[in-house]
């Protein structure tokens, strides 16, 4: 059995923003982006009046890709709650920050918005990881690529067209044996498990900077606390489909009950038909 290390959405609200985490979150990056990355700094916005839930659900890095690039990347922890909605603020607001700061549209890096899904789509997704990119084509295909004077003005390149990547990790989907760098980052990622020998950049790291032996008491209490709570939420979230469920299947029946009272169908053969008792006909 697998041991069990701090989950990383509790690493990425309490532990990872410090120099000593950077190692783990490159290893993340460089796995995901398939290419190595050297982490800068945490880029936090000036005059920024986010939430303090805002600042501990997701991570804004400034890295430097093998080319020299710097690019800005953010990670964020997203519950289900007006999802999409949500990562694309976050760009938005990131995009705005570098323009704030730096004073002129020439100096906006390119964004990478790396999204960590740890709840159950409503449908079910194929793979682990989806990619998504801007192409701006006309209607019979052809890609309108960037204007050549355009090279000279930084962080722009064939390569790079500045435009937000988007990466959508679903971490709840992934639970078999890995077999792959990547499939060990999403094991661990919905698990908390790391396989006891690693491959993959930044796990190693990860197996040392986030034992649960090594927490201290109080946080050991708040981590489990931590886990208690998603359990909780994980069951109010299934509830309240259960619910809406049960209200639609019973609004559809009230249809279906005066559809065939309006057929002048008598009461004991809409019993019937639709198997109720006289207690709930009586309360439809």
């Amino acid at each position: 059995m697998m041991k069990q290390y701090i989950r990383f959405d509790w690493a990425m609200r309490h532990l990872l923003r410090c120099a000593d985490g950077y190692d783990v979150l490159e290893g993340l990056l460089a796995t995901l982006l398939n290419e190595p990355v050297r982490m800068c700094g945490m880029w936090e916005a000036e005059d920024d009046p986010e939430d303090e839930y805002d600042k501990l659900d997701r991570m804004d890095m400034l890295v430097e890709n093998s080319k020299g690039e710097q690019m800005l990347v953010e990670v964020q922890n997203n519950n289900e709650h007006v999802y999409y909605q949500r990562h694309l603020f976050g760009v938005s607001k990131l995009v705005t920050a570098c323009v704030n700061r730096r004073s002129g549209y020439e100096h906006i890096n390119r964004i990478y918005c790396i999204n960590l899904v740890f709840f159950t789509f409503y449908y079910h997704p194929k793979a682990d990881v989806y990619r998504g990119t801007t192409e701006l084509r006309s209607d019979d295909g052809d890609v309108l690529n960037i204007f050549p004077f355009q090279f000279s003005l930084p962080h722009v390149s064939i390569d790079n067209p500045l435009l937000p990547e988007y990466y959508i990790l679903v971490a709840s989907r992934f639970s078999q044996k890995p077999q792959s760098s990547f499939e060990e980052w999403a094991y661990y990622l919905n698990t908390g498990c790391i396989p006891e020998k690693v491959t993959a950049p930044g796990l190693a790291q990860a197996k040392n900077m986030l034992s649960i032996d090594r927490m201290s008491k109080s946080d050991q209490k708040a981590y489990y606390s931590h886990l208690d709570n998603m359990i909780i939420l994980r069951s109010n979230i299934f509830t309240g489909r259960f619910e809406g469920r049960f209200e639609g299947c019973l609004s559809a029946l009230r249809k279906t009950v005066r559809k065939m009272k309006t057929k002048g169908m008598d009461v004991q053969t809409i019993r019937e038909v639709t198997g109720l008792s006289s207690e709930e006909f009586s309360d439809l």
